[in-house]
């Protein structure tokens, strides 16, 4: 009976931990990418984003069909992306290019992608480059799709719309 009861307090300690480890998972993720769930939304003309812990805007959207995390970024000229997302997406390397990016001058290789999207707002044929240099699997978001949209700010958050026709 004794070791039944040890049994039984050990399993309870356990189940206590995963039930933390999942509730402390899920705020660390809202923490990183407080819009996540834009990654369901239908097709829509507006959409509203918020900062995340770090005070960037990042988000769930889709290159040529293929998901993606989007860092928005209104100080790049392009959509930009390191080599492996290219490849996820099917983005070809055009020609070489030098760019400036936060880290410094590198070399960069123009690209055309068929479709970007973020939370139901699109656009076709949109200007990017493939930054073989960049780290990790986050795709910058810049103005090559933003200023298809009405962009701005309010009370911290970040609104973009699709322009009046």
């Amino acid at each position: 009976m004794r070791n039944w009861g040890v049994g039984m307090i050990v399993a309870a300690w356990l189940l206590l931990g995963g039930v933390v480890w999942l509730a402390m998972d899920g705020w660390v993720e809202r923490q990183e990418n407080p819009n996540a769930g834009l990654a369901r939304m239908a097709a829509s003309d507006s959409v509203v984003l918020r900062r995340n812990a770090g005070g960037h805007f990042v988000a769930p959207g889709r290159i040529n069909g293929v998901p993606v995390t989007f860092l928005v970024d209104t100080g790049a000229t392009n959509v930009a992306m390191p080599t492996e997302v290219a490849r996820a997406v099917g983005a070809e390397r055009g020609p070489a290019l030098r760019t400036a990016t936060a880290a410094g001058v590198t070399t960069a290789y123009a690209t055309r992608l068929a479709s970007v999207e973020l939370a139901g707002l699109a656009a076709s044929n949109v200007s990017g480059v493939i930054v073989p240099d960049m780290p990790g699997d986050t795709v910058l978001l810049g103005m090559s799709f933003l200023s298809r949209f009405a962009v701005g700010m309010e009370g911290g958050e970040m609104h973009i719309r699709a322009r009046a026709p």
